[in-house]
Order: structure tokens, then sequence, then C-alpha cells
């Protein structure tokens, strides 16, 4: 069912595949993503000085 890359897109959280996300790769580039990339589930960001943190309440915690 994986298929190696994202289904949805981290910034926006629309389909990866559905339209052009340059301006989303680099604004991602920069900040941590809100969006889960498996499920597009608005996820729970947490900065600190030292990285980020982002949970998806299904498939759990991503850090930078």
């Amino acid at each position: 069912m994986t298929t190696g890359s994202p289904s949805y897109c981290g910034h926006c959280g629309r389909p990866a595949d559905a339209e052009d996300h340059a301006a989303c790769a680099v604004r991602l580039a920069m900040e941590p993503p809100r969006f889960c990339t498996r499920c597009a589930r608005r996820m729970k960001v947490q900065v600190t000085p030292r990285g980020w943190t982002a949970e998806c309440v299904e498939h759990g915690v991503l850090t930078s």
C-alpha cells in the first residue's frame, strides 16, 4: 500500500500528486510540516530553539 513517497503535502494538506507543490516545498525547507503526509490530518506542532516536533493523532511524532 505504501509507495515510498508521501500521499499528501506536509504544508497545505492537499494530495501530493494533484498539483504543483514547488512553493510548499520551499516553505517546508524553513518550517515544520503542518499536515500529516500519510493522512492529511492537521498536526500539533511545537517549535523550540533546538528544532520542532509535529504529532499526528493517527501516525505519531515527527521531529527535526
